[in-house]
């Protein structure tokens, strides 16, 4: 039989990943869950490049002159500010998402690298602080796992407002990895679905979250910084309303962020991308006289070190990262291709961390699956990359001049796109011109 081509033309409003999930909705009637990030294109840091120096500005020789990575975190008002060797952290990804022996490698790795790495939600487990010499303690909604000892074990505590793949959502962790470790630590019952609540009981509004800031400093005694996280999504109003409540850091997550586990729909169309919510938050913070003053970090989408070059370039002071890290400790590696299968997916495609049943170990708490990440191993791969990532940073410095990461600048960079050139506040690349600006 003949099939006319014509009758084969795709839909572009009804491609086939569209029809497979509305036959999906249709069987099944409910809506999809899944772990990872944005899976569709959106404008990036890719959309940006820097302009090296030539004549005009004189670049600065790899071997023989320093540029330095050092960033301090916090000094507003804690007595005892965050130190770093390099501007890149490791974000907020909980002992239930990520089994312990990928929280034990993250702590390893960031201890060799002198920065720090973040509990996230449910508590913070003993590998995680025996292996991070710097900790961040994660207070979300749930409360699942807080207390004042741990507050006072950390080294700063990030108040959890939203996240970029779901501001405005609450975390999701499915019954399949609830053990009756991760269900003592939540005070959950075993083997039943986890939904946290979408907003802190505490407040419901600006002035409450002051007072929340104020008892936590009270809780520490002055000495540990005070993050506040927050998706992006109104982040020209979130960011100084963040900083009049008192906060000594910002951490911006971008749309590009990952999960463990949320609804696809929301993954996909709630949020806005980091390139246009870093411009946004560093003029809230310019427009208050607090750039600089109150740290700025920036998360969502960060992969290599021009990333986080033009994150820095655009005037975060640092940047975190998730789904890199969890990459970097073997996710969706091509190995144990067959149980890749056994989920329905293959390496490179995998997106699979809410059920549990991660083939490389990383977001598992199945013992026999989780043994595959030996901590040891796992740390130096993650250090080994946190490690390129800085000598890409410094290798873009240094071809812009600076002798310090922290003074790239928004007019170190061109555009490639209008829609980049617009919502990163750079010219397009070969003018003069910013669209939306007289």
């Amino acid at each position: 039989m003949t099939v006319d081509p014509r009758n084969l033309r795709e839909s572009a409003t009804f491609p086939r990943e569209v029809l497979a999930e509305i036959h999906r909705a249709a069987d099944q009637g409910v809506y999809d869950i899944r772990g990872f990030g944005a899976k569709r294109r959106l404008p990036s840091f890719d959309d940006l490049v820097f302009l090296g120096a030539s004549v005009s500005r004189y670049p600065l020789e790899g071997y023989r002159e320093r540029c330095d990575t050092n960033v301090v975190l916090g000094d507003r008002f804690a007595e005892q500010p965050i130190e770093l060797k390099i501007p890149i952290t490791i974000a907020g990804m909980s002992f239930g998402a990520l089994g312990a022996n990928a929280k034990e490698a993250i702590g390893l790795a960031c201890t060799a690298m002198g920065t720090s790495s973040t509990t996230g939600d449910g508590g913070m487990t003993e590998e995680e602080r025996r292996s991070s010499k710097t900790l961040v303690y994660q207070v979300l909604p749930s409360r699942y796992g807080m207390n004042p000892d741990d507050l006072r074990r950390a080294d700063a505590i990030e108040v959890v407002i939203g996240q970029g793949a779901k501001p405005g959502g609450g975390g999701m962790l499915l019954g399949q990895k609830i053990t009756e470790r991760v269900a003592g630590m939540r005070d959950l019952p075993v083997g039943i679905d986890q939904r946290s609540a979408c907003r802190h009981p505490d407040w419901t509004g600006p002035d409450d979250l002051t007072i929340k800031i104020e008892e936590l400093r009270e809780i520490t005694d002055w000495q540990k910084p005070i993050y506040v996280k927050i998706g992006a999504t109104r982040t020209k109003f979130d960011v100084p309303l963040a900083v009049k409540a008192g906060a000594d850091v910002i951490v911006l997550d971008g749309m590009q962020g990952g999960t463990a586990a949320t609804q696809d729909v929301f993954i996909e169309h709630v949020g806005i991308p980091t390139l246009p919510a870093v411009r946004q938050a560093v003029q809230a913070l310019q427009e208050l006289d607090m750039h600089r003053k109150v740290q700025l970090i920036v998360s969502g989408g960060i992969r290599t070190g021009a990333d986080v070059a033009k994150a820095l370039a655009l005037g975060a002071d640092a940047v975190s990262i998730g789904s890199a890290a969890m990459v970097a400790l073997g996710c969706n590696k091509p190995v144990h291709v067959e149980d890749y299968y056994a989920i329905g997916t293959e390496p490179g495609f995998c997106h699979h961390c809410h059920t549990g049943r991660c083939p490389v170990g990383v977001t598992t708490q199945d013992p026999a699956l989780e043994a595959r990440l030996k901590p040891e191993q796992a740390g130096r791969w993650l250090r080994n990359y946190l490690a390129v990532m800085t000598l890409e940073l410094q290798t873009m410095a240094r071809a812009c001049g600076k002798s310090h990461v922290l003074n790239l600048e928004p007019e170190d960079m061109v555009a490639l796109t209008v829609e980049a050139a617009a919502m990163a506040g750079v010219p397009l690349a070969g003018t003069d011109w910013i669209p939306g600006r007289i």
